[in-house]
């Protein structure tokens, strides 16, 4: 796709978000990035990559997209236009690497018409979720055993229980049995559902433990840039657990417990990010910084708080770093 023709592909996009109520942050300026569009309506976070050809997307680049969304957390959603030479069906979910996948028709339904999709593409076919309460009531109803309606669906016995069980079916055997009920036994797919957090060994959800305590996570990564190190070490000396990003408009992330984005780099540099980092961190309804080497003669740009090294050594606190950002934050 041209870099105009996709400009204005996403372009449309944000207005679609915005029609429905999202306040929207444009991040596709900075490249790479693994995202295009952050999104917010209510509690409800996306992060949005436009793909013209969803094969694009490798296994990395989807690790990095759904690592941001468990930190922010948000949810991770591409919108394409096509899979291979195919374009993709509306309607229907995509998956790539545990990303899900819609095109620009399916999302527009599901925002502007509450019309969720249904079905779901697999390696097998397309399948649709069943509603395994319904289908048995039906069945029931009708007083049909298992193998009866196994034959009217041309599926096994177990097949059957598997759906009553909430199982997916592909969408031939959805057709015979919704035509022979004269009634839908499908279940929307909820677009904006996130995945459930997998419990832990002792049932609680995984999350990251205090910095010092036993079994937290190995010692954050180093970037390789003196600056960029000394600044997230300052940062990791004040007590936030920092996460180096990776192809993000930010270059780490932390939580104070407020969202904290910080990046570091030249002067240059933070005109060219301000005003994404803002609208940014307006989105995630947290904080955004942007350090610097130099010494500067304004406290933010585009209301972006900008520090210089020096500035930043004189916090100590997260909770005075904090109130200082406040102070400088542009409406």
């Amino acid at each position: 796709m041209a870099s105009r023709s996709r400009e204005r592909w996403i372009q449309h996009l944000q207005q679609v978000l915005e029609r429905a109520g999202f306040y929207v942050a444009d991040t596709h300026g900075v490249r790479p990035s693994s995202f295009d569009l952050a999104a917010r309506r209510d509690s409800t976070l996306l992060l949005i990559k436009v793909l013209k050809n969803i094969d694009a997307l490798d296994a990395e680049e989807a690790s990095r997209i759904l690592e941001l969304g468990r930190l922010f957390p948000a949810l991770a959603l591409v919108i394409g236009q096509t899979s291979g030479s195919s374009e993709l069906d509306p309607g229907v979910v995509y998956t790539r690497y545990g990303v899900p996948i819609v095109s620009e028709e399916t999302l527009q339904e599901y925002l502007d018409k509450a019309l969720p999709p249904f079905l779901y593409a697999s390696p097998g076919g397309t399948f649709a979720r069943v509603d395994g309460v319904r289908l048995r009531l039906l069945r029931q109803a009708r007083g049909l055993s298992l193998g009866t309606l196994a034959g009217v669906a041309g599926v096994s016995r177990r097949a059957i229980q598997l759906y009553e069980e909430g199982a997916g079916a592909e969408l031939g055997v959805i057709e015979r049995i919704e035509s022979f009920f004269g009634e839908p036994i499908v279940r929307p797919i909820e677009l904006f559902e996130r995945p459930a957090r997998r419990p832990g060994p002792g049932g609680a959800a995984d999350r990251p433990a205090a910095p010092g305590a036993k079994g937290a996570p190995r010692a954050r990564a180093r970037t390789g840039d003196p600056l960029r190190d000394g600044v997230l070490d300052q940062l990791d000396d004040m007590g936030l657990e920092v996460v180096v990003t990776v192809r993000a408009p930010f270059d780490a992330f932390t939580r104070t417990p407020e969202i904290l984005l910080a990046s570091v780099g030249s002067l240059r540099a933070a005109l060219h990010r301000a005003e994404i980092l803002h609208g940014l961190a307006r989105v995630a309804e947290g904080h955004a910084m942007f350090v610097v080497p130099e010494s500067v003669h304004r406290p933010s740009i585009l209301g972006l708080p900008i520090l210089n090294v020096s500035e930043l050594k004189r916090h100590r606190d997260r909770d005075d770093l904090i109130e200082e950002l406040s102070e400088r934050e542009g409406p």
